[in-house]
C-alpha cells in the first residue's frame, strides 16, 4: 500500500500515480508495482506467437523487476520488435532506477548536473514515456487540489492541444480528441455550441462535442477527466490562462524548491526583455526575435497564444544578468493551429544562479 495522499477528488487514474510512494521530499519514489506496469504494457506482455525465451524473460521480470537483463538474454528473442521494445522498456527502466524518482529521471533527460542543457534525442527514449512522466508529475503537484480548471489547464504539459481562435476567444482542445471525432463526423450540425462554431468556421477542428470549461461548470471535468474532451479558454483575464499560471508556478517549485509569481500580460515590455523561455518550439524562436529587436509579421503574431511575466520571490537565486528584471514566458501554436508544450524548457531556461 503506498502513502500517497487520497486526493478530493481524484484524477487520472489510469497515469501510474498510485503505484507509486512519495519520498521525504515529496518526490515519487520508483517501486517494483510501477515498473511492473511497464513490463506488462501491450508492447511488451507476450502474445500467442511470443517464443518461449521471450515467455521466460517476462516471468522473471514480473517478479523481479529490476533483474539485469543480458545482451544475450535479449539476442534469445526470435521476434526482432519483441527485442527492440525490451531494450527501449529496459532503457527506461535503468534510468528511472539510477535517478530513483520520476522527477529526478525526467530531469536528467534534459538538464545535466551543472544546469547545461542536455540533447533529449540522445536518450533513445520515446517521447511517450516523457509525456507519461510529465503527467504523473503534474499529477504529484496537484495533489489535493480542488480546482478543475487547474487540472485541465495541467493536461497543456503531457498532452497536445489544438487552438481555435475566433471572435476574440482563444480555445484549447485535446488534439488527440478532436482528430478522432472529426474522423468520426460527416459535418458539425449535430453538435451544439464549440461544434458548430468550429465547423462553421472550417478549421482543421471540423467536427467536436466539448464543454469549455469555466468557474460556472469546472466541476464536471472530474467526471471526464480521463475523456479529455473538455475545452479551455486561455485569453488574457480568463480563469483558464490563470489555472495554467499557478499550474507553472508549481511546477517549478516542485523541481527547484523556489518560489515563483506568473502572471499573463498583454504585452512584453521590450525594455525590460533581458531573459525569456518559451513554452514551445515556435514560442521560443518568436522571443528571440523580439529579443533581438526583429519585427514580428502577422502571421507570426496571430500565433501569439498567450504572453506571461515571471517574477521570484527571493532573488538570491537569480543570475546576476536578469536580476532586476521579469521573466517573459510565451505559448504559441504552429501553423497548424496545434499546441506542444514544451515544460522541461523551465527547468533549462530560466535564469538560475548555478547553486539552485
Amino acid at each position: 500500500m503506498n502513502n500517497l495522499t487520497r486526493s478530493t477528488p481524484d484524477f487520472w487514474r489510469h497515469s501510474g500515480f498510485h503505484l507509486l510512494e512519495r519520498n521525504h521530499i515529496g518526490r515519487l519514489a520508483v517501486g517494483d508495482d510501477f515498473l511492473r506496469a511497464y513490463f506488462a504494457r501491450p508492447e511488451v506482455a507476450p502474445i500467442a506467437e511470443s517464443c518461449a525465451a521471450e515467455r521466460a524473460l517476462f516471468a522473471k521480470l514480473m517478479a523481479h523487476p529490476r533483474l539485469l537483463v543480458t545482451p544475450a538474454e535479449l539476442a534469445a528473442l526470435a521476434d526482432a520488435d519483441a527485442r527492440d521494445n525490451y531494450r527501449v522498456v529496459l532503457n527506461f527502466r535503468d534510468r528511472l532506477l539510477e535517478a530513483g524518482t520520476v522527477e529526478g529521471c525526467y530531469m536528467a533527460l534534459f538538464r545535466a548536473p551543472d544546469g547545461s542543457a542536455r540533447e533529449f534525442s540522445a536518450s533513445g527514449l520515446p517521447p511517450l514515456f516523457v509525456d507519461q512522466m510529465a503527467q504523473i508529475i503534474v499529477r504529484n503537484i496537484l495533489d489535493g487540489c480542488e480546482d478543475a480548471l487547474e487540472a485541465r489547464a495541467g493536461e497543456l504539459l503531457f498532452r497536445e492541444q489544438r487552438a481555435h481562435v475566433d471572435d476574440g476567444r482563444i480555445l484549447l482542445a485535446d488534439l488527440e480528441t478532436v482528430d478522432q471525432q472529426a474522423a468520426r463526423a460527416q459535418d458539425g450540425s449535430q453538435f451544439g455550441g464549440i461544434g458548430r462554431l468550429i465547423a462553421e468556421a472550417q478549421t482543421a477542428l471540423k467536427a467536436v462535442e466539448l464543454d469549455v470549461l469555466g468557474t460556472d461548470n469546472a466541476a464536471l471535468y472530474w467526471s471526464r477527466d480521463e475523456r479529455h474532451d473538455t475545452a479551455l479558454q486561455i485569453n488574457f483575464g480568463r480563469e483558464g490562462l490563470t489555472a495554467l499560471c499557478r499550474v507553472l508556478e508549481k511546477w517549478i517549485a516542485h523541481f527547484f524548491e523556489i518560489a515563483v509569481s506568473i502572471k499573463p500580460v498583454r504585452s512584453i515590455d521590450n525594455a525590460r526583455l533581458k531573459w525569456f523561455c518559451g513554452l514551445d518550439r515556435d514560442a521560443t524562436a518568436l522571443l528571440n526575435d523580439l529579443y533581438n529587436g526583429i519585427e514580428l509579421d502577422y502571421e507570426t503574431s496571430r500565433r501569439i497564444l498567450a504572453l506571461m511575466e515571471l517574477n521570484f520571490a527571493d532573488r538570491a537565486c537569480v543570475r546576476n544578468e536578469a536580476i532586476d528584471a521579469p521573466v517573459y514566458l510565451a505559448l504559441t501554436m504552429d501553423q497548424n493551429n496545434e499546441v506542444r508544450m514544451k515544460p522541461q524548457n523551465l527547468l533549462i531556461n530560466l535564469p538560475l544562479a548555478r547553486s539552485t
